[in-house]
């Protein structure tokens, strides 16, 4: 178990999805700037910041796109990290009062999928570039990253917080050294800098490229804020999250604009190895190298998720006991489908992943409306942790309102939308532009507020108390188990 002292020992993880005790609590609100960081700035991060400049645009509106979108896009996700303290509850499980105790497989599929295909990518990526730069074969990345992903994850939430630190420090150095450098050896021409070459369409793109990219975080971070006391508060852990993933995701993104925009001929990773060796011999491939270390992080935080995720799919269908020998064997599950994709992957995986990962986004802007709708605005904070865990509960099997309200927002997407080659009408009459974001963010909300206003909510909180008394001295859930009890029990 866990222990809540400062400075204590790394031991594996006892806990799952189950809900964490107030005296298991620990942990500074700071840690979660860290996490997200290191968790934004790594390789394939710097790829989101080229794409301004490859459609056509100029550098600074690209940079200013860059920035904008990463703090936009970080502002949802930041809110969601709020909520692990206050419920002491993994992000995904904490779906079930908005979609049902089964309803809420919905949103897990897609879950799943997202972090064993990113594991797969970033599988590849390490592999192509250690390949590259320092002729690692392919398969002993793969292999290694997977290995080393997964201890790490078994180990789980402290470890992974740790570990954030120190690689945070690092790329903080090594960012600075590139900015300094830059600026210093390579000074931005009068046209790079001109405000007066602004293109609609590349600026739009770059922001809502870099803005879903950072929506897409939402999935993990109550994963790593709940084992923080719920007294730090929301503002303390929506600012730790949003600076750490803005700041981070911004510079890193940043790095590939800077890159592109000093020599746009080139492919991203020749432009970063370019622009780096301009301030000093080889520092443009140590960059790179550098690089890959966060997503080592990253494979461990998909693996963490994954495992999680995977745990409360088997809990909807078949009541699972929540183990360490359990979470041990979701994890090689997920490091084992990961690690097949990277495998069985050619180069026509590798440009259709953008793709996949487009259409994932439009599934999860839906759920991150709904889902923080319902805990700022309908619910406020009020749920039962006994009752997220009861399949007879107060939240029932299937919640047509959050049901109805995703697809509804899924919907009013599609003609806004851009996958490839595909467009939808009004993304192809504004030019290839995609604000299906901001579309599906605004009708989910409003569906989905509308839809609960029939709510009791009254008599909703006072069968949450009713239901939640003694949380804390149960014995069950004290060892790691989420015992089922009738709503009102």
């Amino acid at each position: 178990m866990t222990p809540n002292a400062e400075g204590h020992r790394l031991r594996v993880e006892a806990r799952s999805i189950d809900y964490v005790p107030l005296r298991e609590r620990h942990g500074k609100v700071w840690h979660l700037f860290p996490v997200w960081f290191a968790g934004d700035a790594h390789l394939a991060t710097i790829a989101v910041g080229v794409i301004g400049i490859s459609l056509g645009g100029n550098l600074i509106w690209s940079a200013i796109a860059v920035v904008l979108g990463s703090f936009f896009g970080s502002f949802f996700m930041a809110f969601h990290s709020t909520q692990g303290p206050q419920l002491g509850l993994p992000q995904m499980v904490q779906s079930r009062p908005q979609f049902g105790f089964l309803g809420a497989l919905l949103v897990w599929v897609v879950a799943l999928v997202t972090y064993v295909g990113y594991t797969g990518f970033n599988q590849i990526l390490v592999g192509s570039t250690l390949s590259s730069l320092a002729s690692v074969p392919s398969w002993v990345s793969y292999v290694g990253y997977a290995v080393v992903g997964v201890v790490l994850a078994v180990v789980g939430y402290d470890v992974i917080h740790k570990a954030s630190r120190w690689l945070t420090m690092l790329m903080f150095v090594v960012l600075m050294t590139f900015s300094i450098g830059m600026i210093a050896v390579h000074p931005l021409t009068a046209a790079q800098l001109d405000l007066g070459q602004f293109a609609l369409t590349p600026f739009l793109i770059q922001f809502f490229t870099a803005a879903v990219y950072q929506l897409s975080w939402s999935i993990y971070v109550s994963d790593y804020s709940r084992y923080l006391p719920p007294n730090v508060g929301v503002r303390a852990s929506f600012w730790w999250t949003y600076l750490g993933a803005g700041v981070g995701g911004a510079w890193m993104m940043l790095v590939g604009t800077l890159a592109a925009g000093m020599f746009p001929k080139d492919d991203v990773v020749p432009a970063v190895i370019a622009a780096g060796d301009q301030i000093f011999p080889h520092f443009g491939t140590a960059l790179l190298v550098i690089s890959v270390l966060p997503l080592i992080t990253i494979g461990t935080l998909n693996f963490y998720g994954g495992s999680l995720t995977l745990l409360s799919m088997m809990d909807s269908l078949k009541r699972v006991k929540l183990t360490v020998r359990t979470r041990v064997i979701t994890l090689l599950v997920i490091g084992g489908l990961s690690t097949i994709i990277a495998f069985m992957s050619s180069e026509s995986f590798v440009s259709q992943f953008g793709d996949f990962l487009t259409v994932l986004g439009y599934l999860f802007t839906p759920w991150t409306a709904i889902n923080l709708v319902d805990f700022y605005v309908v619910r406020k904070g009020h749920y039962s942790i006994r009752e997220i865990f009861n399949p007879r509960g107060m939240y029932g099997r299937w919640n047509w309102r959050g049901l109805l309200a995703y697809v509804i927002g899924f919907a009013s997407m599609m003609p806004f939308a851009v996958v490839g080659s595909m467009e939808g009408p009004i993304a192809k009459a504004m030019g290839g532009v995609d604000i299906s974001m901001l579309i599906g963010l605004v009708v989910a909300v409003v569906v989905y507020w509308i839809l609960t206003r029939s709510l009791d909510l009254e008599d909703e909180r006072r069968r949450v108390a009713v239901a939640d008394r003694g949380l804390e001295s149960d014995s069950a859930l004290a060892d790691g188990e989420a015992p089922i009890l009738e709503s009102g029990q």
